[in-house]
């Protein structure tokens, strides 16, 4: 069970540490991070590339296993369950947006979305469905294929699919990163509206300032470390944080 005072988070990680390669070759991903994301509240992941962003989410989401530490969702350990308790944890209780829209092209909107409901075997809540694309404001397109719908409308699709099943937390890597400007800011609004109007649990890797502007905290890795957090971020706090852990790793890649 989660630690006495993090009743709160959705998701926490303990002194998670991940290192890939061996010898010489050993590369540190994590090294020893402690983080929790509270429910309700989205939160943005950032850093240079190769800070760790990408396996801080794998590592939470249970894609990969940690070498210590440990990960809790809602409490319930992930550390040493097996790969089928894994896989059902994610199946039931974790959504994926993904930069890919990863949506089948022989499916429609609805069924798409139903593919979540249909691998944990169960018969699709065709009610549920039609809200979650309400919400993604596609109600008019649901029985449209993705070749038929622009990019904008197919991460709307991925969206509806990740809330479908009700997550405790929707893990999001990188998802305005295909999309333009324009698209990208709407995509993140019903994201920001998951949190604000259904409280959903959002934990999103992004390298954009105008991304991380729409959650309620960014955190920023830097060699596999917390490198410090804003509260409220703006696009300009965001690009001079960014900037000043930039600066940093160059001296100490200097030394």
């Amino acid at each position: 069970m989660d630690r006495p005072g993090n009743e709160g988070d959705a998701v926490r990680l303990e002194g998670v540490r991940k290192t890939y390669g061996a010898g010489d070759s050993e590369v540190v991903a994590l090294a020893g991070v402690t983080v929790g994301f509270a429910q309700g509240t989205f939160t943005a992941v950032m850093g240079p590339s190769g800070s760790g962003k990408s396996t801080l989410l794998h590592c939470a989401a249970g894609l990969d296993q940690p070498d210590a530490g440990s990960v809790t969702i809602e409490g319930v350990e992930l550390t040493g369950m097996s790969e089928n308790e894994l896989t059902k944890l994610r199946r039931d209780r974790i959504g994926f947006v993904f930069q890919a829209f990863n949506l089948l092209p022989a499916l429609n909107a609805t069924q798409n979305v139903a593919v979540p409901m249909r691998l944990a075997g169960r018969k699709p809540d065709a009610a549920r469905i039609e809200s979650v694309l309400g919400k993604v404001g596609l109600a008019n397109r649901r029985d449209h294929m993705p070749g038929q719908m622009s990019g904008g409308q197919q991460q709307r699709v991925a969206i509806a699919r990740a809330l479908a099943t009700g997550p405790a937390v929707i893990f999001a890597d990188e998802p305005t990163g295909a999309l333009d400007t324009s698209t990208a800011r709407e995509v993140l609004g019903l994201l920001r509206d998951a949190v604000d109007k259904d409280g959903q649990t959002i934990v999103m890797v992004t390298h954009d300032p105008m991304a991380a502007s729409y959650a309620d905290k960014a955190i920023f890795l830097a060699d596999g470390r917390l490198a410090g957090e804003l509260r409220s971020p703006t696009p300009d706090s965001v690009a001079e944080r960014m900037t000043r852990i930039g600066a940093w790793q160059e001296r100490v890649a200097a030394r």
